[in-house]
């Protein structure tokens, strides 16, 4: 481990969330912005430290990643220049030691496995003596006091809260160039383990904070670039971000290369760093890890998607809330592998596996909806007849053991890959897209659970090998999942719903174990939609621009583009601007 660099933030080649949106690119927009009033959001410690200087006590809260004394050493010169100097307290004084922080989330790290732990049910409090946040509150020899740190709120005086959050790319970013650390560490670890406590314990307790304190926010404060802040009065972020859940909504994505990464993505998007060995993934959806873009004036700031669901959860999911509450429970995807490789050879593990090993209420069921492809692309997925799971396991292990290529066609079906079909991955189901695909998955929400059984031999970006984890796949992977029921019932077969001279609607059924379905529109024209009370999660993957109208307001996707359209929302209508037919696929809970 390693002290806390200083002079590299960030190591990652994509560029940080510009300040002002300056561009509104043709075809997709890696900014997709939520327009408010003008004069609504502003720029800078200057114009913050003018709206905080008669305030006696303030509160300068925030997420794991932010750079605290960047944020003190910024502040503390905006109110000088005002004539005021303040007195600042660090609540990190108030935390335990970090050998006792160790010992009480380490049942949630996983020991030595390097990807899995277990979801905390920890508290940020419980990283705190709450002797010392009493004493805290006596520091008032002077004003203004602030008090600023992860956890500042905790503190029991009376203050105004502003709230510096950052986006979960951001953190990742900055985690790789050792600059933050994870919650009551004193040290840098390596990415891949601080990523590790980040997803089980740190981004679990802080989300759950997050929703303690999310009506008290006095000014949100979007924290995720070096040098600058955007931020907006918090009674008025609140309001703005309920009237989103009568319009369509749509995160910002975020890229990431990887090991079998491609180019389709390189060469489709516009505005992303091309300096790059490839893009292998498109964060479209995954709501654990994107954020909200409000722009006013064009000035840009993002929240996370969390603060979305923890204040209007129930008008986003509906009648489904009851059953996830503040899980957004579908997730959208791109895997890119044009002119890439294969993914590893894989499967999920099942839901009672899910909740008894790594804590989560719902497990990986995915589908792989096929955007678009090349000849010679190939899906695997599913054993061949009369497999032997021992011998698998022998064959798997020996390969690992002595770097030894397999045909894994000798014992996974292989299948042609068809533009717009969807294949069907249940939980343990062997499968793997393979080379020359762009695959638009959809998949219920968990994200991270991903059991590697042979990855072709190959090593990761970092130059070692990647993780596989053969013992966990064979407690889960399901052998009877094979021979001709793959082609017959993991394939989806489309089925005519409606058809009028506007649009044709298809049901591309799930597998039973999917708590999700899929339908898929051709529209001539235009086509008017029910959410019946679900939130529906739509994509363009055919054609290249649509409108969707709520209410007489009209919003414009582009092609490849991924929205959700509220369980609030009554109905919808989907229109064809162009002169060819469109296609939209559409995914919701069952």
């Amino acid at each position: 481990m390693t002290t806390i660099k200083k002079n590299k933030i960030r190591e990652t080649k994509q560029y940080q969330l510009p300040v002002k949106k300056e561009k509104y690119p043709l075809g997709y927009d890696i900014y997709p912005v939520h327009t408010i009033e003008n004069n609504l959001i502003s720029i800078g410690y200057e114009a913050l430290a003018k709206e905080l200087v008669d305030y006696d006590y303030i509160k300068i809260d925030g997420y794991v990643g932010i750079r605290f004394e960047d944020v003190r050493m910024h502040l503390d010169s905006a109110f000088k220049a005002l004539g005021v100097t303040p007195k600042w307290v660090d609540v990190s004084r108030a935390m335990k030691e970090e050998k006792v922080i160790e010992e009480i989330i380490a049942p949630y790290l996983g020991g030595d496995d390097p990807v899995f732990g277990r979801i905390t049910n920890l508290t940020l409090i419980d990283f705190f003596n709450a002797t010392e946040l009493q004493a805290l509150s006596q520091l008032n020899t002077q004003h203004p006091v602030i008090y600023y740190g992860t956890g500042a709120t905790l503190v029991p005086v009376d203050a105004k809260t502003v709230y510096f959050d950052i986006s979960k790319n951001e953190i990742q970013f900055r985690s790789r160039a050792g600059s933050v650390l994870n919650l009551g560490a004193q040290f840098v670890d390596t990415p891949k383990n601080m990523y590790k406590r980040f997803y089980f314990v740190d981004w679990v307790i802080l989300n759950k904070h997050k929703n303690s304190i999310k009506n008290s926010i006095d000014y949100f404060v979007d924290g995720q670039r070096d040098n600058e802040i955007t931020w907006m009065n918090g009674l008025v972020w609140r309001e703005k971000i309920t009237t989103l859940t009568h319009s369509p909504i749509r995160v910002r994505p975020w890229f990431e290369p990887g090991a079998w990464g491609g180019q389709w993505i390189n060469d489709k998007v516009e505005g992303l760093n091309k300096d790059v060995i490839n893009y292998a993934w498109s964060f479209e959806l995954i709501v654990p890890e994107n954020g909200i873009v409000f722009e006013s004036s064009d000035i840009m700031l993002e929240f996370s998607f969390d603060f979305l669901m923890f204040l209007n959860g129930d008008k986003v999911l509906g009648e489904d809330f009851k059953t996830y509450g503040y899980e957004f429970p579908i997730r959208f995807d791109f895997l890119d592998t044009f002119d890439g490789g294969n993914l590893s050879i894989q499967c999920h593990p099942q839901k009672d596996y899910m909740k008894k090993h790594f804590g989560e209420s719902i497990t990986q069921e995915e589908t792989y909806y096929i955007l678009d492809k090349k000849e010679d692309a190939k899906v695997y997925l599913g054993f061949q007849k009369n497999i032997d799971s021992a011998q698998f396991k022998a064959v798997l292990e020996e390969s690992t053991r002595n770097k030894k290529e397999i045909d894994i066609t000798d014992y996974v079906q292989e299948f042609d890959s068809k533009k717009h079909d969807l294949y069907l991955i249940p939980p343990g189901t062997i499968h793997g897209s393979g080379k020359n695909n762009l695959v638009l998955e959809i998949s219920s929400t968990p994200y991270i659970y991903t059991f590697k059984m042979y990855d072709w031999l190959r090593l990761d970006l970092d130059g070692k090998p990647r993780p596989l984890n053969i013992e966990r796949g064979m407690e889960n992977v399901i052998f009877d999942y094979s021979g001709d029921v793959i082609a017959e019932k993991f394939i989806a077969k489309p089925t005519e719903i409606a058809h009028s001279s506007d649009y044709v609607l298809e049901h591309l059924a799930t597998h039973e174990k999917h708590l999700y379905d899929v339908h898929r529109y051709k529209i001539y024209s235009h086509a008017v939609i029910k959410t019946n009370g679900k939130a529906n999660v739509l994509s363009l993957v055919e054609g290249t621009t649509v409108t969707v109208t709520i209410n007489n307001t009209s919003t414009t996707f582009k092609y490849a583009e991924s929205f959700v359209i509220p369980a609030g929302v009554d109905e919808y209508e989907i229109k064809n601007i162009s002169d060819t037919p469109i296609m939209v696929i559409k995914a919701f809970i069952k």
